[in-house]
Formats: C-alpha cells, sequence, structure tokens
C-alpha cells in the first residue's frame, strides 16, 4: 500500500477495534488493521531487513535456527504453523525479533549469550510469543488511537535493533518505518512473552531452564545490565525469579514432551 493509503486503513479501521483476551487473560484492544495486513507488513518489515542487513555465510548458523523456530512453531495453534520463515543478520549486538507472517530473524551476536540450543529457543519462543500474543496488532491499535495520521506508528526498526537500521528506515521513507512494528513492546507485553515462550519451549522438548540462563548470560555479557532490546523488561534479578518458577512449573511438561519423542536436536 501507499504510505496514505496505509495510513487512512489504519485511522479508518480504529473505529471498528475489538476488546479481546490474551494467552495469559489480559485485556487486550486490538483490530485497527486486518491479519491480512499484518501479514503484510509483517513480510515487508522482514524483506527490508534483508535488503539493509547482510546475512550470515555460515550455513550451519542458518540451520540451527531454522531447526530451533520449527521445533518451536510445531507447538502453535493448527493453522499457525506453516510458512515460517527465519534469517540470521551479520550484527555483534545480541538481538533477535519475529514478525507477522512467520518471520525470525536474529543476530549474529545472540550466539554469544545463547550458547545451546535451550538457551537459543528461550530467545526464539519468547519473541514467537509477542506474535502469538498478538502485540504487533496491539501496539498498532494504541498508536492508531492516539496519533494523527502521519504519526501513525513511530520507527520501524527503533532503538530495540539499532540506530543504523532505524536510519536507513527512515532515510528510505518506507511506511514500514512509520508501524511501530519493531518498537519494544511494554513490561506487560514482555512479561507475557516470557511466559508464553517458555510454555512453547516446553511443549517443544526445550528446557525451559534455558529461559534462566540465558537471562543470566546476557546480563553478564552487559555487565549487569540487559542489552537495549531487552530494556523494558521488568527488572532483571525479578526476572529471572520469575522465569526460574515458572521453569520448575514447566519441569512436567517438558518431561512428557521428551517422552513423547519431542528431542530436538538443533545443535
Amino acid at each position: 500500500m501507499k504510505p496514505l493509503m496505509l495510513g487512512l486503513a489504519i485511522a479508518l479501521a480504529v473505529s471498528s477495534c475489538a476488546t479481546t483476551t490474551s494467552p495469559t487473560g489480559r485485556r487486550q484492544v486490538v483490530g485497527a488493521v486486518s491479519q491480512q495486513q499484518l501479514n503484510q507488513l509483517g513480510a515487508q518489515a522482514f524483506a527490508q531487513m534483508k535488503a539493509q542487513k547482510p546475512q550470515t555465510t555460515n550455513a550451519r548458523e542458518a540451520a540451527y535456527l531454522r531447526c530451533v523456530v520449527n521445533a518451536v512453531v510445531r507447538e502453535l495453534p493448527a493453522g499457525s504453523q506453516s510458512g515460517w520463515e527465519s534469517a540470521v543478520f551479520v550484527d555483534k549486538e545480541p538481538n533477535a525479533f519475529a514478525l507477522p507472517g512467520g518471520k525470525v530473524g536474529v543476530y549474529t551476536g545472540i550466539f554469544t549469550v545463547a550458547r545451546n540450543q535451550d538457551q537459543l529457543a528461550g530467545v526464539v519462543a519468547h519473541e514467537i510469543g509477542h506474535v502469538v500474543s498478538r502485540h504487533h496488532d496491539e501496539r498498532i491499535t494504541r498508536q492508531a488511537g492516539a496519533s494523527t495520521l502521519l504519526q501513525i506508528g513511530g520507527a520501524l526498526l527503533g532503538s530495540r535493533y539499532g540506530q543504523g537500521a532505524a536510519n536507513a528506515a527512515v532515510q528510505g521513507g518506507s511506511i514500514l518505518a512509520q508501524t511501530g512494528f519493531l518498537l519494544p513492546g511494554s513490561r506487560a507485553q514482555e512479561t507475557e512473552a516470557d511466559v508464553v515462550g517458555q510454555q512453547l519451549m516446553a511443549r517443544a522438548g526445550f528446557d525451559p531452564r534455558g529461559a534462566v540462563s540465558l537471562w543470566q548470560n546476557m546480563i553478564a555479557a552487559g555487565g549487569g545490565r540487559p542489552p537495549q532490546w531487552l530494556s523494558t523488561h521488568p527488572d532483571p534479578q525479578a526476572r529471572i525469579g520469575e522465569l526460574r518458577a515458572r521453569s520448575e512449573s514447566l519441569m512436567p511438561t517438558f518431561e512428557q514432551a521428551r517422552a513423547s519423542g519431542r528431542r530436538p536436536n538443533c545443535g
């Protein structure tokens, strides 16, 4: 869509927004854009990222990520499991994201903190948790309701994914720079993605305790502070406590998944 047409569509859709319940029971207001539009925007944002940032030439890294993504998405509801695409971008920052339409991207820097498949699954499942919890829809709807036509969204690549990518998006004048797709979520959304993500990884046969050690690695790598892309999360130590407690409650789910043959061997 042309920028004006998409902006107008979003503005007109605000009047038909709906109240729904998230996977954790939280009240959400969504519907400023259709799922088809969300998927289209996700595909466009992913294509733009691939045009702006180099991808790894390491086939093992790409296969490793693809294996983890495939294992996690097999636990999604029927109809949401096919068509997922992943990419590893060359960048030393430990970043990751997932987009509507089945797109998952990580930066090579993520492998410095996600040191085994359970930790990588903690990242991937968390980001997919944002998608299945309709957080992109929720953010766009909130922004559309509060903004003028020219202010719908905000920066596409935002501070969460690096100033260089944000500058490139703005300079390109793309409507994607106005959707807020990659802006950090609220703390409620980030906590919810933790909950949903740990459930997904446990059902997929990944040890949910990997999310705990992942976060510990991230804090250590950041000198006691989380990476910029996780700055909207709750207090790091409180979050570790929540992840640890939740992982213990999910151990039966993990063990049942393993007993049923869901034993990912991604590398």
